[in-house]
């Protein structure tokens, strides 16, 4: 199996030579490569520790324009289900009608309104988030990790992206009071995007 998941029959391929091309090379549609895209958040839990997640099932797209990066769009599609955190019982918890209410509303969906350059490796992306049907707007912070071309010919971008939600501003409001004082699960949220997209033939 080649190192981005496909077979490869011919002898072990070079790593990935890392560029610095002109961005406007980089203008073009590109598609986030799941196998190598992480879309996780973190939760403080019982006000003492962090509980970590991510999820499998999600399918996105990028427009980049290197010469207006303004005009770059965004769109991530992401499948509730398939939320995972190490932990069965409260994987089911969190598909549950007490969260995510998958039943009613498998997808979780993101589509930009607004992308800035903010100076060097640095841009901030404004879109709208809809999750169990409430829609809001959030704005991400992103770092350019570069860009390269893989053993397979793939052209490849990178983004590292974080940002922080009130859950309860989307209708997830499942709580339990501790003795000590505080809640279980924080209202905070913290968003984190490690991002790997192709350019699209």
């Amino acid at each position: 199996m080649g190192i981005f998941g496909r077979k490869d029959s011919t002898p072990a391929a070079a790593a990935p030579t890392a560029v610095n091309p002109d961005l406007a090379a980089l203008t073009g549609d590109y598609t986030l490569d799941p196998a190598h895209t992480t879309i996780g958040f973190v939760a403080r839990h019982a006000m003492v520790t962090n509980v970590k997640g991510s999820f499998l099932d999600f399918s996105g797209s990028l427009h980049l324009d290197g010469e207006d990066p303004a005009k770059s769009t965004a769109t991530i599609d992401v499948q509730m289900e398939s939320v995972e955190t190490g932990n069965a019982d409260r994987d089911g918890h969190l598909k549950s009608a007490d969260f995510f209410k998958t039943d009613e509303f498998p997808a979780m969906t993101f589509r930009s309104t607004k992308a800035e350059a903010l100076g060097g490796d640095d841009y901030r992306i404004t879109g709208d988030l809809s999750i169990l049907g409430v829609t809001k707007a959030i704005t991400i912070d992103l770092e350019f990790n570069g860009a390269a071309k893989d053993p397979f010919g793939n052209e490849r971008v990178g983004f590292e992206g974080r940002t922080e939600i009130l859950r309860s501003e989307w209708g997830l409001t499942w709580n339990a009071a501790l003795e000590t004082g505080g809640f279980l699960v924080s209202d905070k949220i913290k968003l984190n995007f490690d991002i790997s997209a192709i350019k699209n033939a």
